[in-house]
């Protein structure tokens, strides 16, 4: 007989633990209650009164064979996580199947065919493949195997779909192998050596790859004519807006859908963002900043609303050497994101950031895998004022000629071409002039890179206009009007002191420098 509900709810056991007790109808015996009151009758003789007295009832402990319901603790654990490592060989090499020895057990023995001198060498020189490696912050395994099951770089652009003008230096592929695999870069080469190539060819892979889809390049205006010739030549296939014209206009290219690429300058960038609400401003897959060194004062106008553009990459170029300007450093590590908002990171910490994100070659490094010297032709755009300036000085020309009848001599033509040609180098009204825009934009680099230029005009006027315009470069003038005595010691100057960064020269003079 089991006790009743009443009773397991006050029993001793059931107090030892701190559970609730179970119940009777939570065991699967059947019970019935049974009655303690003895169906005897009573006589009045008084037998069988004892019969109503209690009996005497002993307990006894019986184990029923059931578990005690108990709550067992809880320690929390980490299930392991399971990795996989693999190895991926740069090529398979097979390995030629072994020869069967005879039942003789003679063997045959075989000189080794010794390769030929020209073709040993030519196994030394062959350049290696560029592969593209992942990124470091990629964790992923698909986000590695992305780029490690990429075919390498020479076999990528050998291919018809993406047709070179030239064949790229080594050091080329490695910086287009690098900024493909960045999603944070600063490509700091020197000038020269191909930056502009470089991150074209890098945007038609990443392109072609479904990477990005809307990119944003903003450079000074003078180099705007040169980075359209360079898409031109590098990428024809890719369609590049840029962002000029009234405010009307300009809006509407920013806002307009299925543009791949837009370029614009500095000045029109930051004009049109802030006039913009933040949230019509446009968002784009990377954005890419040429003559980086344009955003070093973190405080600057320029600075803070490039930093404010919504992006997913950020790439810099820049030919200046910034290893030794922690401070404009960290401005540009600010906007590639790798920095916090007005972080001052220490010099160890710059160090470890520059190891990372910036890549740097000096012409000493790639000058065996370039030719001596390159020459290459810019093709410039009139200003305004120059534009209305060329137009009616060769209309009044034309109307002269025309005047003068059979009295037009061959003389007569060439002053006018030479009145154009002045015209084209600067406006006399106005002294706007795209050619001085351009070559302060490339003398800028020059000189904070330790290099020296040399300009050659047909005209001592025009070098004598430079000079008073190109003060911050401390140019040198060499041509006919300067006295013999003086001429040696400004080409000595020139060759020696650091802070000439310019010498203007006329033509008739271009082999005293030699």
């Amino acid at each position: 007989m089991l006790p009743d509900q009443g009773h397991l709810q006050r029993s001793t056991l059931s107090d030892s633990y701190d559970v609730p007790c179970p119940r009777a109808a939570d065991f699967p015996f059947d019970t019935s209650p049974v009655g303690l009151s003895p169906a005897v009758d009573i006589f009045s003789s008084g037998a069988n009164v004892a019969l109503n007295r209690w009996p005497s009832i002993e307990c006894h402990r019986v184990d029923a064979g059931l578990a005690v319901w108990t709550v067992p603790s809880w320690k929390p654990g980490w299930s392991k996580v399971h990795t996989v490592g693999l190895a991926f060989p740069e090529a398979i090499e097979f390995l030629p199947p072994e020869e069967e020895k005879s039942d003789d057990q003679s063997e045959s023995v075989r000189p080794k065919k010794e390769k030929p001198e020209g073709d040993a060498d030519a196994e030394k020189t062959r350049p290696k493949k560029t592969r593209l490696k992942p990124p470091s912050d990629a964790l992923s395994l698909e986000d590695r195997l992305f780029y490690i099951l990429q075919p390498p770089l020479e076999t990528m652009l050998a291919g018809q779909e993406l047709i070179m003008p030239f064949e790229p230096f080594p050091h080329q592929y490695e910086g287009i192998g690098w900024l493909f695999s960045q999603e944070a870069a600063l490509l700091a080469d020197e000038m020269g050596l191909g930056k502009t190539m470089q991150m074209i060819t890098a945007v038609r892979l990443l392109l072609r790859g479904g990477q990005v889809r809307r990119i944003l390049l903003v450079c000074p205006k003078p180099l705007i004519p040169n980075w359209q010739r360079e898409f031109r030549a590098w990428a024809e296939e890719l369609p590049v807006v840029t962002v000029e014209g009234d405010t009307a206009r300009r809006n509407l290219i920013w806002k307009m859908p299925g543009v791949p690429i837009l370029m614009t300058n500095y000045e029109v960038m930051v004009r049109d963002m802030e006039a913009m609400p933040e949230e019509e401003r446009p968002k784009f897959d990377l954005v890419v900043l040429d003559e980086a060194q344009r955003i070093k004062n973190r405080d600057s106008k320029t600075a803070v609303v490039t930093r404010d553009l919504k992006r997913k990459r950020s790439w810099c170029l820049t030919g200046t050497p910034i290893e030794n300007r922690p401070e404009e450093l960290v401005s540009l590590f600010e906007f590639l994101k790798v920095v916090n908002a007005r972080a001052t990171p220490d010099l160890r910490q710059l160090s470890k950031l520059a190891d990372q994100y910036i890549l740097r070659r000096t012409k000493d490094i790639a000058m065996k895998d370039m030719p001596p010297r390159l020459d290459r032709d810019a093709y410039l755009e009139l200003s305004p004022a120059q534009k209305y300036a060329y137009t009616v000085a060769e209309k009044e020309g034309v109307v002269q000629l025309n005047d003068m009848g059979d009295q037009v001599t061959v003389q007569h033509v060439f002053e006018l071409v030479l009145r154009l040609k002045q015209i084209t180098n600067f406006d006399p009204l106005t002294n706007e002039s795209s050619k001085l825009d351009r070559l302060v934009a490339d003398m800028e680099e020059i000189a904070a890179s330790g290099g020296k230029a040399i300009l050659f005009s047909q005209w001592t006027k025009v070098l004598d206009w430079l000079a008073v315009r190109l003060q911050q470069f401390n140019p040198l003038i060499y041509h006919g009007g300067v006295p013999n005595k003086k001429r040696e010691p400004i080409l000595a100057k020139f060759k020696e002191d650091p802070s000439k960064h310019i010498i203007l020269m006329s033509y008739g003079d271009r082999k005293s420098v030699v």
